[in-house]
């Protein structure tokens, strides 16, 4: 696996390079490239658009907290990542994000109030407030700065932070990552001044990782599918799973270095328990589940061979350098039988039903449909699992070792 940490590296600049350019003053960040509508007239390869590719902005008169706020979040979270490896960028992220989220917490608003075309695909659900608090909590760790820590406890009941008990975390519901992180300051010394609104964190946190593991009351849990997939609703249910199965591997992390365990209404969890866990929702990912069906596009021998994607689903440029206009598409491609002729490597798609049943149809879009949302915390995952199974090879080397010279 070497050289695969630079390759992160490559592929995190490669995100917030965006981001740097979609932040074009410290009161405008451009919010959306072509509108969803227009979008899904067309079924065709990048390489053929022609529909508009009209942008859209949030700045002080449409203001788009949430959103300000996330890209705070991602920047402030990447200056951490390159911090050692590269300074300068470091700093040029975090100057994005100290504005961004200046600028969020200032002009306070929902993004899809201000760029209303989103509402019919990506609405702001859960407010702006989750992600200011997000946003907040990420800066405090990339600058240690007070204030910050400050903003999250003094809008902690306001904005929701320790009233909310949630059973998801999504691209936009922010509370159960939020409240996890912050539940962490606990066990720093120079917090204890907050100790009661941070065991409210904790509190809430707690709640999510409970009704995961379904250790909460009946009504409170997580439902599960008959193969035990965690399964919160039916479209894309796979992008709960694999964020369930990071802020799980997070929080058993915690609970071994602070030597803590979980008290659940359901009995005490240890640190192994939730990992196993999590580890039981990536095996059934990978394959171990009843349709045999590895969900990660690319992996194993059985995986979705129709992913409803237009440039997966139509022959390469390279094949076919003729014009696919927008609907034909739609008439050559979109409702053909045949196997996508590229394959979509490393996407997750939206995966199985309540009962376990997957259909591989183009068009059964809540199955087939495959988010970079959904991959992305999963990878997270991948890595805590190949750290441990490092550590593993290095004790058995070094006991090996030991086992030579007696």
């Amino acid at each position: 696996m070497q050289g695969e940490l630079e390759r992160a590296l490559e592929a995190i600049k490669w995100g917030t390079d965006y981001f740097i350019k979609a932040h074009t003053s410290p009161n405008v960040l451009w919010a959306e490239v072509g509108d969803g509508d227009t979008d899904h007239y067309c079924w065709q390869r990048p390489e053929d658009m022609t529909t508009s590719r009209r942008a859209f902005k949030i700045d002080e008169n449409n203001p788009g907290s949430d959103l300000a706020g996330e890209t705070a979040a991602a920047m402030a979270a990447a200056s951490v990542v390159f911090r050692k490896t590269n300074p300068h960028y470091s700093q040029l992220l975090l100057h994005h994000a100290l504005q961004l989220f200046e600028f969020g917490d200032k002009y306070r608003g929902n993004y899809d109030a201000s760029v209303e075309v989103v509402k019919n695909y990506y609405a702001s659900v859960s407010g702006y407030m989750d992600e200011l608090l997000w946003a907040a909590t990420w800066l405090y760790k990339a600058t240690n700065n007070k204030m910050y820590f400050e903003y999250v406890i003094s809008n902690a009941h306001t904005f929701g932070g320790t009233g909310w008990s949630i059973s998801e975390f999504s691209w936009d519901v922010k509370y159960a990552g939020l409240q996890l992180m912050v539940s962490k300051f606990l066990s720093e010394e120079k917090h204890k001044k907050h100790r009661d609104i941070l065991e409210e964190y904790k509190s809430k946190a707690e709640y999510y990782i409970c009704s995961c593991l379904n250790k909460n009351n009946d009504s409170n849990n997580v439902e599960r599918t008959p193969a035990g997939l965690i399964y919160v609703r039916q479209w894309n249910n796979m992008q709960y799973v694999s964020t369930a199965a990071f802020l799980l591997s997070i929080y058993s992390d915690f609970l071994q270095n602070t030597n803590q365990k979980l008290n659940c209404h359901g009995g005490t969890v240890d640190h192994e328990e939730i990992l196993n866990f999590a580890k039981s929702q990536v095996d059934y990912i990978l394959g171990s589940n009843p349709m045999n069906m590895s969900y990660l596009v690319g992996y194993g021998p059985n995986y979705p061979k129709r992913v409803h994607h237009r440039g997966a689903s139509i022959v390469s440029y390279k094949k076919n350098k003729g014009f696919i206009g927008c609907t034909q598409g739609y008439d050559n491609w979109y409702g053909s039988q045949a196997p996508n002729p590229n394959v979509l490597v490393g996407a997750l798609v939206g995966g199985p039903d309540g009962k376990d049943n997957f259909e591989d149809r183009r068009n059964n879009f809540m199955q087939t449909e495959a988010c970079t949302y959904n991959t992305a915390p999963l990878v997270g995952v991948f890595a805590k699992f190949l750290h441990i199974e490092n550590q593993k090879l290095v004790h058995d080397c070094n006991s090996l070792l030991v086992a030579s010279f007696k």
